[in-house]
């Protein structure tokens, strides 16, 4: 690998952590994630530590969690069949997303459990929560709805992609 190779692959890790951070994950997840996306092979757990210069056991917790969301997924290489190796998985943007819309649908649910429990209460003084619950609500299912339209955007989108390839 050339040294301007090398260098745009430290760039991508260190940005998807970052990226990964600011959206209030571990900066850790992010950085496997990149490695994976960049490589062309899948790697084991040895590998990605190495690569990443961790060590194996915050590694291997984050890659369960990168697997239980469906970002990575285990693959078996003949060569060495004693180890799992990892790789994104292909739908990985998809499932990301999923799993962001499936924290929105949650917070939508939650509000509205509480919306019911704030319209009971009959004082002036929780007309303002009240409002603030409403708006609240509207809002996730706004979100809610966007995010549908979206997924049926990039349906579309992913199919022109493919087709180029």
């Amino acid at each position: 690998m050339s040294t301007q190779e090398e260098k745009i692959k430290k760039e991508i890790i260190q940005r998807l952590g970052d990226a990964y951070k600011s959206f209030g994950l571990n900066k850790l997840m992010g950085h496997i994630i990149a490695l994976l996306i960049y490589s062309k092979e899948p790697l084991s757990l040895t590998q990605i530590s190495k690569e990443l210069g961790r060590t194996k056991g915050p590694v291997s917790q984050t890659l369960k969690r990168l697997y239980d969301r469906k970002l990575v997924r285990k693959v078996w290489f003949p060569e060495d069949n004693r180890s799992d190796f990892y790789e994104a998985e292909p739908d990985i943007f998809v499932n990301a997303f999923r799993n962001q819309s499936e924290l929105i649908k949650n917070n939508t649910r939650i509000v509205q459990q509480i919306k019911e429990k704030v319209i009971r209460i009959k004082n002036n003084e929780e007309k303002v929560l009240q409002q603030r619950i409403s708006e609240m609500e509207a809002f996730y299912l706004l979100m809610e709805k966007y995010n549908r339209k979206f997924m049926k955007e990039w349906a579309k989108e992913r199919k022109k992609i493919v087709k180029l390839q």
